[in-house]
């Protein structure tokens, strides 16, 4: 299965259950105005822009979680050392989309069985990963990550770690809206906006401009 039709049917399965919600753990009503997601799904500078198409998104940092030191800079992750991975804290309003909705962006942006790595950026600090801030939200990574292998979506099984909330730490602000302040740029030419692209068409009905 060529990475087009792997991405349609992601999307396709990962939206079927959307529209089947007996089969998930139901959603809990916190009645908050915003809630937060946090995934590392390889490069930040993708995951971050992906994110921000959604409506309901109001905002996405990149930043470092699941490491071990403190404040680590962009140069100290990129060894690989520090234990982090680069992440996205993603804050929406949960009356205009829902958790499930943005697991179904989460499989769709990235490759989750590519073990430390997304394409040529390879590390630790690219693993694909969701942090849960709360056991509903672990509840339901973990319904779809078995649904997505039980279905055999991909090739390879999901390696997606799904691991408590920790720390994060804001990357620096050159990171932060990478893609738009550098667009003309080659990685966000090359490697961004052919992901955007994609993103763009699978999720066309729930754009903030779409």
């Amino acid at each position: 299965m060529n990475l087009q039709k792997i991405t349609r049917y992601i999307a396709r399965t990962v939206l079927l259950f959307l529209l089947t919600p007996a089969l998930a753990p139901a959603q809990m009503k916190s009645g908050a105005k915003t809630e937060t997601a946090t995934f590392a799904a390889g490069c930040f500078w993708c995951v971050e822009e992906q994110f921000k198409q959604l409506n309901g998104v109001i905002s996405v940092t990149s930043g470092y979680t699941g490491g071990t030191k403190p404040h680590p800079t962009y140069k100290e992750v990129c060894t690989g050392t520090t234990g982090h991975a680069e992440a996205c804290n993603i804050v929406y309003d949960p009356s205009k989309i829902s958790y499930d909705e943005l697991l179904a962006a989460f499989f769709v942006a990235h490759d989750p069985t590519q073990l430390n790595r997304q394409g040529y950026d390879v590390g630790t600090q690219y693993r694909s990963a969701i942090f849960y801030h709360d056991d509903n939200q672990k509840k339901l990574a973990e319904f779809y990550i078995k649904r997505l292998n039980d279905e055999k979506a991909y090739n390879k099984k999901i390696v997606t770690e799904v691991v408590p909330y920790g720390v994060f730490y804001k990357a620096e602000d050159y990171h932060q809206n990478y893609y738009d302040n550098n667009m003309e740029a080659p990685y966000c030419q090359r490697v961004i906006k052919p992901k955007l692209d994609k993103f763009r068409e699978v999720f066309k009905g729930k754009l903030k401009n779409g």
